[in-house]
């Protein structure tokens, strides 16, 4: 059905009258986006004062007490983090409204989670989406979107960051490095000597976090950012794409545990979706040679913001 029904009466002696009106896009509960939006400001705060505290102390232990001038400076994790994530859903949020593709608002999600205090952020699209080339421009406005505002974040972050010599033993975690990460740091800093490491700022940090949040949502796969965009590109052959990424995401796991969440969670999307994407009705028609370009750089974003082993614990004991 196109709406919902109200039944009209127009008097006694006329036939009742059933008229459809249609539902108003753009409706959202503002109060539940905004609340959502200032628990994860706060979640993302703690987070950074940590990263903060963990920069100040250059890899040793602290005892710095908390003070409303070490809260701020949890802005510099916090504000980059969702500058990044927030760009990204508008990005789909405004490809929406161009198309007029009903859509919520971001739906940010706060979470005690000492290393990033967010899982992420999402839209719901509450229509189907007719077209590919619309389809195409909804997917790909949110990574380029983030992708923009994490660039200059990773360069100005790690110009902030600096490499200092590690303690004689040393518990905590390793990043994997993203290409783009690996060459801008390389490009800033050289190549740290031994026993010593780039110890980031905690605007680096989140640049990271934004790098492997593009990567993931590029995955060709489902109902992923990736996935749209593949099926955009490839139509019914985009099924043998979400294949075979799956078959790469089952791999990862054994190069590091840290992939073993996020291969679970796409695996039960394709249980609840299905592997084949929504068709739409233009399913035969090519893209354009501008959306065709556009393909292969998500292609290269992918690349360069992807890393096989994301996060691994580390233990360093010098004699």
């Amino acid at each position: 059905m196109p709406g919902s029904g109200d039944l009209l009466d127009a008097g006694p002696l006329t036939p009742p009258i059933f008229a459809w009106r249609t539902r108003p896009k753009f409706r959202d509960r503002v109060w539940l986006h905004a609340l959502l939006l200032v628990l994860t400001i706060a979640s993302t705060t703690v987070a950074g004062v940590g990263h903060y505290l963990s920069f100040e102390s250059d890899f040793l232990p602290t005892d710095l007490a908390l003070t409303w001038n070490l809260a701020l400076n949890g802005l510099w994790y916090s504000g980059t983090i969702l500058a990044i994530l927030g760009c990204h859903e508008l990005g789909h949020y405004f490809a929406c409204r161009y198309y007029d593709v009903d859509a919520s608002l971001p739906f940010f999600l706060p979470v005690p989670i000492v290393m990033t205090g967010t899982l992420g952020a999402f839209i719901r699209i509450r229509e189907p989406i007719r077209t590919k080339r619309m389809l195409f421009d909804i997917g790909i406005a949110g990574p380029i979107a983030g992708f923009a505002v994490a660039l200059p974040a990773l360069f100005f972050g790690l110009s902030m960051s600096r490499v200092v010599r590690l303690p004689p033993s040393f518990t905590g975690f390793e990043l994997g490095e993203p290409l783009l990460f690996q060459w801008a740091s390389t490009l800033l800093w050289g190549s740290p000597p031994e026993g010593y490491s780039l110890n980031l700022h905690p605007m680096a940090f989140a640049a990271w976090f934004g790098l492997l949040a593009t990567a993931l949502n590029l995955f060709p796969i489902g109902q992923l950012d990736g996935g749209h965009i593949s099926y955009a590109a490839l139509g019914r052959r985009s099924t043998y794409v979400t294949f075979a990424m799956i078959g790469v995401a089952i791999a990862l796991t054994y190069f590091s545990t840290s992939w073993l969440v996020w291969t679970v969670l796409m695996i039960g999307m394709l249980v609840a979706f299905g592997p084949r994407h929504p068709r739409t009705f233009d399913e035969h028609l090519p893209l354009d040679r501008t959306r065709v370009t556009l393909a292969i750089f998500a292609l290269v974003m992918f690349i360069v913001c992807f890393t096989p082993a994301p996060i691994e614990p580390m233990q360093l004991i010098r004699r």
